[in-house]
C-alpha cells in the first residue's frame, strides 16, 4: 500500500451525556415519579424515593466532618506558599461581608414590597418551637468543643472548623517539624475528595430520589399556601446569583459573567440538588481552579467559604423569614429591627456551617429580634424546597469571591478563565495543571 493511500486510525470518542443533562433528566424523572406516587398513593414508591435520596445525602454527609477538618487545616498551612497571605485572607473576608450585606438588603427589600406573610391563612397556632435553636451565647460558647471526639460524632461543623484552624496555625508555628502531619493530612484529604467525587457522580440518581420525595410528600398544595414567600426566596436568590454576582464580576473583576457561570455551573447545580455547601466543596474547588484562581489560594478560600459564606441561607432567607413570621404574629418591625437582621446576617452566618438547612440561623435571627420561635415551625415543611435555591446561591458566592479577590490582586489566570470548561464532569476527574505550583504574590 502506498503512502498516499495509507489510512490513519483514530481513537473513537465515547459518547457521554453531559453532567448537566444528567441532572436535568434526574429532575424531570423525579418530578414525574413524585407526582405519580402522590396521585396514585403509591406508598412503596414514596419509600423508594426516600431511600434513594436519603442514601445520597447520607453519603455526602459521611465525609463532612473529616473533610472539613483536613480541608481547613491544609488550606491554612497552604497559605505559607502564598506571598501576602494575610492580605488575601482579609480581602476574602471583606468580600464575604460585602456580598452578604448586599444579599440581606435585597431580602429585606423584597419582603417589605411583597408582604409574604399576608393572606396565607396561617395563624400563630400553626407554628411550633423547633427541637434545636441558636442563640448568641450558644453560638459564641459553642465554638470551643468540650472534647475532640464529640464534634465529629455530632457533626458540629463550627467546632470542627475551630479545631482545624487551631491545628493549622500550630502547624505553621512549628514549621518543618509539622511536615509529617501535613503530608498525612494532604493524603487523607486527597483520599476523601476522591471518595466524595464518586458520590458526586451519583448526583443524577440522588436527584431523582430527593426531588421525587419532595413532590410526593408535599405536592403543590403546600407551595400554594406559601406561594409569595417561596417566590420571594427564589427571586431574591436569583437577583443575587444572576444580578449582583455578574455585576461584581464585570465591574470589579472585569471578567465575563457568562464565562463564570459556564465554568462554575456544575458546582452550582450539584448544590441545588444536594442542599449541602460542604458536600459540594470538592467540586467547587475544582471549578474555581479551572476559572484561573491559583490552587494555593483556592484551597484556602473555598473551604473557608463553604463553612462561612452563606448568602442564601444566612442573608436572604432569614431576612424574608423574619418579615414573614412578624406578619403572621402581628409584630411590627422598625428600622432598628431591620438593622439587627442585617447585623445577624453579616456576622452570624458561620452558624449555618455549610450543612443542609438553615434552622439554626433562623432561630438566631428570631431570638435576636425577640420574635416567637414558634415561627420556625411555620417554615419547616417548605424548607427542603427553599433550601435548594439557597444552597445554589451559597455555592455561587463561594466561587465568585475567590475570582473577585484573585482578579483584584492580579493573580487570576485570565487565559484559564476564558477557556474554562463548561462541564468538568464530562469524562474522568478534571485534569490538573502540569506545572509545579509557584508562590502566589498579591499586589500591594
Amino acid at each position: 500500500m502506498s503512502e498516499n493511500t495509507k489510512t490513519v486510525s483514530r481513537p473513537k470518542r465515547s459518547l457521554r451525556v453531559p453532567f448537566w443533562a444528567q441532572i436535568i433528566a434526574g429532575l424531570v424523572l423525579g418530578v414525574l415519579l413524585g407526582w405519580l406516587a402522590r396521585s396514585q398513593d403509591l406508598t412503596w414508591l414514596v419509600t423508594t424515593l426516600d431511600k434513594i435520596g436519603g442514601t445520597f445525602v447520607q453519603l455526602l454527609k459521611l465525609a463532612v466532618a473529616p473533610l472539613v477538618f483536613f480541608a481547613i487545616l491544609v488550606s491554612i498551612t497552604n497559605l505559607r506558599k502564598v506571598n501576602n497571605a494575610a492580605r488575601l485572607a482579609s480581602r476574602t473576608l471583606l468580600w464575604f461581608l460585602i456580598t452578604s450585606l448586599i444579599a440581606v438588603v435585597i431580602g429585606l427589600a423584597i419582603g417589605l414590597i411583597t408582604n409574604p406573610g399576608a393572606g396565607t391563612g396561617l395563624t400563630p397556632k400553626d407554628g411550633a418551637k423547633p427541637d434545636s435553636q441558636g442563640s448568641w451565647i450558644d453560638f459564641l460558647t459553642g465554638i470551643i468543643p468540650t472534647d475532640v471526639i464529640t464534634p465529629f460524632t455530632e457533626l458540629n461543623v463550627l467546632q470542627i472548623v475551630f479545631m482545624a484552624a487551631v491545628a493549622g496555625i500550630a502547624a505553621l508555628a512549628i514549621g518543618e517539624k509539622a511536615q509529617p502531619v501535613l503530608s498525612f493530612s494532604e493524603s487523607v484529604l486527597e483520599l476523601l475528595q476522591k471518595a466524595l467525587w464518586w458520590v458526586i457522580l451519583l448526583a443524577p440518581i440522588g436527584t431523582v430520589g430527593l426531588i421525587g420525595r419532595a413532590i410526593a410528600t408535599y405536592g403543590w398544595d403546600l407551595i400554594g399556601k406559601y406561594a409569595t414567600f417561596t417566590a420571594d426566596v427564589y427571586i431574591g436568590c436569583a437577583l443575587v446569583m444572576f444580578g449582583v454576582y455578574p455585576l461584581l464580576l464585570a465591574t470589579v473583576a472585569k471578567v465575563s459573567p457568562i464565562q463564570f457561570f459556564k465554568g462554575a455551573w456544575p458546582a452550582i447545580q450539584l448544590a441545588f440538588v444536594s442542599r449541602s455547601s460542604v458536600g459540594t466543596m470538592p467540586l467547587t474547588v475544582k471549578v474555581v481552579e479551572r476559572l484561573g484562581v491559583p490552587r494555593e489560594y483556592t484551597s484556602f478560600a473555598v473551604p473557608f467559604g463553604a463553612t462561612t459564606k452563606m448568602d442564601g441561607c444566612a442573608a436572604i432567607y432569614p431576612a424574608l423569614a423574619a418579615i414573614f413570621v412578624a406578619q403572621i404574629f402581628d409584630v411590627q418591625l422598625g428600622i432598628q429591627e431591620y438593622l439587627l437582621i442585617a447585623f445577624v446576617a453579616v456576622v452570624g452566618s458561620a452558624a449555618t456551617a455549610g450543612l443542609t438547612g438553615a434552622t439554626v440561623m433562623l432561630t438566631l435571627t428570631l431570638s435576636t429580634l425577640g420574635l416567637p420561635l414558634e415561627g420556625v415551625g411555620l417554615l419547616l415543611a417548605i424548607d427542603p424546597i427553599l433550601d435548594m435555591i439557597r444552597t445554589a446561591t451559597n455555592v455561587a458566592g463561594q466561587a465568585v469571591v475567590p475570582v473577585l479577590v484573585a482578579a483584584r490582586e492580579n493573580i487570576l489566570d485570565r487565559d484559564a478563565y476564558r477557556t474554562a470548561s463548561a462541564s468538568p464532569l464530562e469524562g474522568d476527574e478534571p485534569e490538573v495543571r502540569d506545572r509545579a505550583p509557584e508562590p502566589v504574590a498579591a499586589t500591594v
